[in-house]
């Protein structure tokens, strides 16, 4: 499943580390795409939006999904 979130406060290359990072513990297989200048993250595996979010959320982020 496919999953675009909008994270406001990715803001650096060490927030992308830690996001992709978080995602690939959760979802080793999982596919990601970060576009920083627009705050995006589209994310390919097995892991629903909720479970993104929730993921994110608990590490300081506010994402949500587009």
């Amino acid at each position: 499943m496919t999953t675009t979130l909008q994270i406001p406060d990715m803001t650096c290359q060490h927030c992308v580390a830690t996001i992709t990072k978080l995602i690939q513990q959760a979802d080793q297989s999982a596919q990601i795409q970060i576009d920083l200048s627009q705050h995006k993250v589209t994310v390919d595996g097995k892991l629903d939006a909720p479970a993104l979010i929730t993921l994110l959320d608990e590490a300081g982020y506010t994402p949500s999904e587009l």
